[in-house]
């Protein structure tokens, strides 16, 4: 394999493993955010290559260059991205004092001072950026700076004329005859422009200055995978030798790079976009960027006080000490050991408001019984647990549910409330779309065992986040895989979500 196509290839590779890094780290949690942005830039550029006096300064017979463009970004998460750029521009260099032999004449010393201009290049590539100080630093430092390095591949058109310093002679021009030879071309203004492979690596500084817009610099070194740029394969002592120069054989001298230092200016795109204050986020007054805010932090914690928290919010609150019984639940039957008049219940009973087991048939019997008028609903409480990472209802779970169904459709005044949990072994949004998978199934099983007017049914789903024992034994780990059962009058039907959470 060439050299060239060789570094054409690791190129592309890296490209594209940063690609599939990317993906695999982008956030995909409860709240939207935007993702999208359009960047504009403006600059100087500088030629690394044979024709150069300077590195850093301007040379004879030479015009400070520039350069303009545009690139489309996408933020796959909060540290990696991808953008497609272009840039149209200009450059040009000089090169005094160079002597020789003309091979006509070998008696007679010359000396060759020259310089080429290449007026108008247009510059195409696909590159991953990286947010280096998310990745080194965090989110809680310089949150409204944006370092990211960044790198890629892609095409670049060109087409340069070089002359004789002294006397402004056309030595030679890219696209005439012999350049048939080259890669490809394209037709641009009249003119004939030379492709090329390009390879840029760079760095940009951003500030966030509004929800809508940001303001920066941005640094690339572009490797021209070609030496003939500015016409020249490094033998400068004899001109007459370069009008071969079209041909795939390499010359002398390094492949070119130009260099550019351009003002960023951003627009992010997407809906009701804000920014955070003070790095203080709430998900319900917009949406943030995915360039600026850590997805994480739009999730309010979920607030599980300690025995030594509640014991503290007691003695600031209250006159007397608070009886801890009504923080525990010892049977998990989620009624407070305080208020719970039957505290050892076994697991899965279906309990009263008061924590009393409660016979669903022998309630059921007493409502036909006794004809006791429909919109009168007792508050009933249960559990039916599922096994690890599924969503399947128990046999022993359908027999309370066929149960629950019978009483429903006696009393048609009351709603049904189902609750899904789930142990914490997977990913917040894994465990989300667990919970909302076993209360779908719950749902589905009354609605197929005849419950009238499925729109009583309600749903919530909490995944990891209300867990009623600990996550460390069989046992717990057992007791939050489960969805809860609450049948409740619908006056007293409220969203039990916690502030900002949406499933």
């Amino acid at each position: 394999m060439k050299k060239k196509n060789f570094y054409i290839a690791l190129f592309c590779l890296s490209l594209f493993s940063l690609s599939v890094s990317a993906q695999n780290r982008t956030y995909d949690g409860p709240n939207k955010m935007n993702t999208w942005s359009i960047t504009g830039y403006g600059g100087i550029t500088k030629f690394f290559g044979d024709i150069k006096e300077y590195d850093f300064k301007l040379g004879e017979k030479e015009k400070l260059t520039g350069a303009w463009g545009i690139s489309i970004n996408k933020q796959l998460s909060p540290i990696f991205g991808i953008q497609l750029t272009g840039f149209n521009g200009s450059l040009a260099g000089s090169k005094m004092g160079v002597t020789g032999v003309d091979p006509r004449f070998p008696d007679v010393i010359n000396t060759y001072d020259v310089y080429f201009k290449s007026p108008s290049f247009v510059q195409a590539t696909i590159d991953g950026t990286v947010n280096l100080n998310r990745l080194l630093f965090g989110h809680n430092k310089l949150r409204h700076w944006k370092i990211d390095a960044h790198a890629g591949a892609g095409i670049m058109y060109f087409h340069t004329d070089l002359y004789d310093m002294r006397t402004d002679a056309l030595l030679l021009k890219t696209n005439t005859a012999g350049s048939s030879k080259t890669a490809g071309t394209w037709e641009r203004n009249g003119s004939t422009y030379t492709r090329e492979w390009v390879v840029p690596a760079g760095l940009a500084i951003h500030y966030e200055l509004s929800p809508r817009f940001d303001i920066g610099i941005d640094f690339t070194y572009n490797h021209v995978m070609t030496e003939k740029l500015d016409l020249t394969v490094g033998d400068m002592t004899n001109y007459a030798s370069q009008h071969g120069i079209w041909g795939f054989v390499k010359g002398d001298s390094k492949q070119d790079r130009w260099g550019s230092a351009m003002i960023a200016l951003t627009y992010k795109l997407g809906k009701n976009a804000v920014k955070s204050k003070n790095g203080k986020y709430d998900a319900g007054s917009g949406r943030y960027h995915l360039r600026w805010a850590d997805p994480k932090s739009l999730i309010p914690v979920p607030y599980n006080p300690t025995m030594n928290d509640a014991d503290s919010i007691a003695k600031a609150n209250m006159p007397k000490a608070v009886d801890p019984r009504l923080y525990t639940d010892s049977d998990g039957d989620s009624v407070a050991d305080l208020f719970d008049k039957e505290p050892n219940t076994p697991p899965g009973s279906v309990v009263s408001g008061g924590g009393v087991a409660m016979d669903l048939d022998k309630i059921i019997r007493d409502a036909i019984k006794n004809n006791l008028p429909k919109d009168e609903c007792e508050s009933l409480f249960s559990n039916i647990e599922f096994d690890t990472d599924k969503a399947i209802i128990r046999d022993a779970s359908k027999e309370t549910l066929s149960k629950v169904v019978e009483l429903l459709n006696m009393r048609t005044n009351c709603r049904i409330v189902l609750v899904g949990h789930t142990d914490a072994r997977a990913s917040d949004s894994y465990n989300v779309a667990l919970s909302r998978r076993r209360v779908d199934a719950a749902k589905r099983f009354l609605i197929r065992a005849g419950l009238a007017e499925p729109s009583r049914i309600l749903v919530e789903y909490f995944g990891e986040y209300r867990p009623i024992a600990e996550n460390t034994t069989v046992e717990g780990l057992q007791s939050n895989r489960r969805v809860e059962i609450k049948i409740l009058p619908q006056n007293t039907l409220r969203s039990t979500y916690p502030a900002g959470f949406r499933p």
